[in-house]
C-alpha cells in the first residue's frame, strides 16, 4: 500500500466519521485561528503605526518634556524638569542651522469642545496651537481649504484647521470653509480640512483643532504650557549627527550641566519604529502561548479519536496484515489520517485567522492599516498542523501496528 492509497483511505475513514472528523477539525481551525489571527493582527497593527511615524520621515526628530516625577526607576525617583518654555523653543528654532526645518507646537487642551450652531462634540477634542510648518513635518495632509500662513502665525489671526471626524460631526453635508466655530470660548473661522489619519495618537489624530499657535497662547491664558519642537534635517544621511547638534543646543539653551542627563526628551521616528518592533514580538510570543495552549486541547481529542478509530477498525487491520501489510504501512496508515484531518481544519483556520486578524488590525487602528497577507505566518501554521498531526498519531499508530493478526480478525 503506497502512501496515495494510504491518502485514499484516511479519506475513506474520514468519510465515514464525518461529523466526529468535522468537530475535531474545527478545534484544530480554533487553535490554528487563534495563533494566526493574533500575529496577523500585530503584523496589521505595527504596520500602520509604524507607516505613521515612518511618514514623518527618518530625518525628523521631536524634543519634548523630560520625565515626571513620582516614577521610581532602579530605586531612584525620576527628577521632574521645568516644562520647554516658548522663548527657549523660540531661541532654539532661531539658532539651530544646517539648513534644517524646525516647528513648535503646544497643546493647550485635550478635553476641549467644540460648538457650530446648535451641534457640539464630546469634550475629547485636543486644541493643538501650530506654527506654519507643524502640517508638513507631521505628514498631515488637508483635504479642503489651505495651510496657517506666517501671517496667521504673526497677527495671532482667529483662524482653526480642524480634523475630519470634527468636520463631519459638526457640520454634516455643509462646507465647512469659512463657517465660524467655538472652541474654549472662543471663535474661529474654519481655514481647512484635514484628511483622515485615524486615532492612534494621544487626543485622537482625527479630534484635533489646529491654531496658529499665538492664538493658542493667547487663549490659554495663565495656563503653563510646554511645547514641542519637531525638526526635519535635509537628506537621509547623517542623521545622528544632526541629532547629536539639537541635542547640545537644547542642553545649552536649557543650560544642562556637564555630566547631568537632559532636562528634556529627544525622541526619533525611526527609534519608535524600533520600539514597536520589540513590543511586537513580546505580542508574538503571547500569541504563540495562546496558540499551543489551543491546539494541544486540540491535539488531545484528535488523539481520542484516532485511538476510537483503532478499535473501531481492529478487524479491518487484521485484515490487511493477513494480505501483507506491514507495521510500517500501518502506522503511515494512521499517521496520514491524523494529518489529513489536522491539515483540513488547518486551512479552515489559516482563512478564518486571515478574516479575523485583519478585522481586528482594522477596528484597532480606526481603519488606516493596510490589508495583510501573512505569508510566513500561514505556511507556520499549516507546518504546525503537520506537527500536530504527527504528535497526535503516534500513539494511535503504534497501537494498531502492534495488533496481532490473528487475534484483530477474532475481534467483534
Amino acid at each position: 500500500m503506497n502512501v496515495v492509497e494510504n491518502v485514499r483511505e484516511a479519506l475513506r475513514s474520514i468519510r465515514a466519521n464525518l461529523l466526529r472528523t468535522v468537530l475535531t477539525s474545527l478545534i484544530i481551525a480554533v487553535g490554528i485561528s487563534s495563533l494566526v489571527g493574533i500575529l496577523t493582527a500585530i503584523d496589521g497593527i505595527k504596520g500602520s503605526i509604524s507607516k505613521n511615524f515612518a511618514a514623518m520621515g527618518v530625518n525628523n526628530f521631536d524634543i519634548s518634556d523630560g520625565q515626571e516625577q513620582g516614577i521610581r526607576i532602579g530605586g531612584r525617583r525620576r527628577k521632574r524638569f521645568t516644562p520647554i518654555e516658548y522663548f527657549q523653543a523660540k531661541i532654539y528654532q532661531q539658532r539651530y542651522g544646517h539648513g534644517a526645518t524646525v516647528s513648535i507646537s503646544t497643546t493647550i487642551s485635550s478635553t476641549a469642545q467644540v460648538k457650530y450652531r446648535s451641534q457640539k462634540t464630546n469634550p475629547n477634542t485636543a486644541v493643538v496651537g501650530v506654527d506654519e510648518h507643524f502640517v508638513a513635518l507631521n505628514d498631515l495632509h488637508l483635504r479642503l481649504g489651505r495651510n496657517f500662513t506666517p501671517a496667521d502665525i504673526a497677527r495671532s489671526a482667529n483662524v482653526a484647521i480642524i480634523a475630519a471626524e470634527l468636520a463631519e460631526n459638526l457640520f454634516g453635508t455643509e462646507t465647512p470653509e469659512n463657517r465660524e466655530i467655538t472652541v474654549m470660548n472662543g471663535r474661529f473661522r474654519v481655514i481647512g480640512i484635514l484628511e483622515r489619519k485615524g486615532n492612534m495618537g494621544e487626543g485622537g489624530n482625527d479630534r484635533r483643532v489646529l491654531m496658529p499657535i499665538e492664538t493658542a497662547r493667547q487663549l490659554a491664558g495663565q495656563q503653563q504650557l510646554s511645547y514641542t519642537i519637531t525638526t526635519s534635517v535635509p537628506g537621509e544621511s547623517n542623521v545622528d549627527f544632526y541629532v547629536g547638534e539639537g541635542r547640545g543646543l537644547m542642553r545649552q539653551i536649557r543650560r544642562d550641566l556637564p555630566g547631568q542627563p537632559d532636562s528634556f526628551e529627544l525622541s526619533r521616528a525611526d527609534a519608535v519604529v524600533e520600539s514597536i518592533d520589540k513590543t511586537s514580538s513580546m505580542l508574538r510570543i503571547g500569541g504563540f502561548g495562546i496558540g499551543f495552549i489551543t491546539l494541544l486541547g486540540a491535539s488531545i481529542a484528535l488523539m481520542n479519536i484516532l485511538l476510537v478509530s483503532v478499535t473501531e477498525r481492529t478487524r479491518e487491520i487484521g485484515i490487511r496484515k493477513s494480505l501483507g501489510a506491514t507495521p510500517a504501512r500501518i502506522r503511515q496508515q494512521f499517521l496520514i489520517e491524523a494529518i489529513v484531518i489536522c491539515l483540513m481544519g488547518g486551512l479552515a483556520g489559516t482563512v478564518l485567522a486571515l478574516i479575523l486578524g485583519n478585522v481586528v488590525s482594522q477596528l484597532v487602528s480606526q481603519g488606516s492599516a493596510d490589508f495583510v497577507v501573512p505569508w510566513l505566518w500561514l505556511l507556520l501554521g499549516l507546518a504546525v498542523c503537520v506537527i500536530v498531526g504527527l504528535a497526535s498519531g503516534i500513539y494511535p499508530a503504534w497501537k494498531a501496528a502492534r495488533l496481532d493478526p490473528i487475534e484483530a480478525l477474532r475481534y467483534e
